[in-house]
C-alpha cells in the first residue's frame, strides 16, 4: 500500500488537533462549533454507511440510537451526577444492544418495507419518550453546565467528537477491507446465493446494524452534554435521519471517505446559504438543487463517481 496517500490526512488531523490552541489568541467559538458539528455528523454518516452503504439497507431511523445515547448520559448526569463523558462507552454499548434487537426484527425485509419500518421506529420511540415521565417526557432534561470559561467550554466536546470521528472512519475502512465487509457486500447483492455459499446472512446483517449504531450512541452522550438540554423532538425527527442519508449519497455511500466528504460539502454549502440568504426555506430549496446536480454529474456520489472515472485524489481513495 502506498503510504504517501496518507500524508494529507495525517497533516489534516494534526491541524485539527492543534486548531483549538487558537483560542489562546482570539475567540473562535463559532469555528470550533462548526468543526465539532462536522465531526458529529461524520460519526453518524460513517456509522450509517456500514449498514446503508455496504449492507444496502437505507435506514431513516438511526437517530433513535443517537437519542438513546443522549438519554443514557443525560439521565445519569441529572440523577446520579455522572459526567456524560464517562458514559460514552456505556451509551455506545446500550445503543448497540438496542440496534442488535431492532435489527433482529427489521432486517427481515428490504427496500421500501425496511425504510418504512425504520421511520416507524422513530415514531414509536417518539411516543415512548414523549410520555416517559421518568426522563422528563416531552419537556426533556436539563443537564448541568460545565464550569469552564466560555472560550474553552467547547474544547472537551471538540476533542471527543474528533476522536469518535477518526474511529468511525477507521471502522469504515476496516469493515470495507475485512472478510466481514466482503460477506456484508455479498449479502447486499444476493442473500440467497450468500446463504448457499455458507454465509450466516442473518448474523451478518444484524451485526452490521448493531455496529452501525455503536458510535452513534457514543456521539449521543457527548451531544447531550454539549447541548445541556435534551428532549425527544430534538432527536426523533426525520430531518436528522434525512441529513445523514443525504450526506452519504452526496459523498458516495459504500465508500470509506464518501460520508465524510459529503458531510463537509453539505455543511459548508449550508453555511454559505445561511450567510447570504439567512435561515429561510431557500436553504431547503438550494440543498435539493445541490443533491439533484450532484446525482446528475456524480451518480455514485462525489467519491464513488470520481473513483470510477479514475480521477479520485489518492488521499481520498481508501476503498
Amino acid at each position: 500500500m502506498n503510504n504517501s496517500k496518507y500524508f494529507i490526512p495525517i497533516v489534516l488531523l494534526m491541524f485539527l488537533i492543534m486548531f483549538p490552541l487558537i483560542q489562546i489568541f482570539t475567540n473562535q467559538n463559532y469555528i470550533i462549533h462548526l468543526f465539532l458539528y462536522a465531526f458529529f455528523y461524520i460519526i453518524m454518516t460513517s456509522s450509517w454507511n456500514i449498514v446503508g452503504g455496504y449492507g444496502g439497507f437505507i435506514s431513516l431511523g438511526h437517530n433513535v440510537f443517537l437519542c438513546i445515547g443522549a438519554y443514557v448520559a443525560g439521565y445519569s448526569a441529572v440523577r446520579y451526577g455522572i459526567s456524560p463523558f464517562t458514559l460514552i462507552l456505556p451509551s455506545a454499548i446500550i445503543a448497540s444492544v438496542f440496534g442488535f434487537l431492532v435489527g433482529l426484527i427489521s432486517l427481515r425485509v428490504r427496500g421500501p418495507s425496511f425504510i418504512i419500518s425504520s421511520i416507524a421506529l422513530v415514531m414509536i420511540f417518539r411516543i415512548i419518550f414523549d410520555h416517559w415521565e421518568l426522563v422528563g417526557g416531552a419537556s426533556g432534561i436539563t443537564l448541568p453546565y460545565n464550569s469552564l470559561p466560555v472560550e474553552w467550554s467547547k474544547i472537551p466536546h471538540y476533542y471527543s467528537f474528533l476522536i469518535l470521528a477518526v474511529l468511525a472512519i477507521y471502522i469504515n475502512w476496516y469493515v470495507r477491507h475485512s472478510k466481514f465487509g466482503l460477506a456484508l457486500r455479498a449479502v447486499s447483492h444476493d442473500e440467497t446465493r450468500s446463504a448457499v455459499a455458507g454465509i450466516n446472512v442473518q448474523l451478518i446483517k444484524v451485526t452490521a446494524f448493531a455496529l452501525s449504531t455503536f458510535l452513534i450512541g457514543a456521539a449521543g452522550a457527548v451531544w447531550a452534554d454539549y447541548l445541556t438540554y435534551i428532549r425527544p423532538n430534538m432527536f426523533l425527527i426525520i430531518l436528522i435521519a434525512a441529513n445523514i442519508v443525504l450526506m452519504c449519497i452526496l459523498g458516495g455511500k459504500g465508500t470509506v471517505t464518501g460520508p465524510a466528504v459529503g458531510t463537509v460539502v453539505l455543511i459548508i454549502f449550508n453555511e454559505f446559504i445561511l450567510t447570504f440568504f439567512g435561515a429561510t426555506e431557500l436553504n431547503i430549496l438550494f440543498t435539493g438543487l445541490l443533491l439533484v446536480l450532484t446525482l446528475l454529474y456524480f451518480p455514485n456520489g462525489i467519491v464513488g463517481t470520481l473513483k470510477s472515472r479514475g480521477k479520485l485524489p489518492k488521499f481520498l481513495d481508501w476503498g
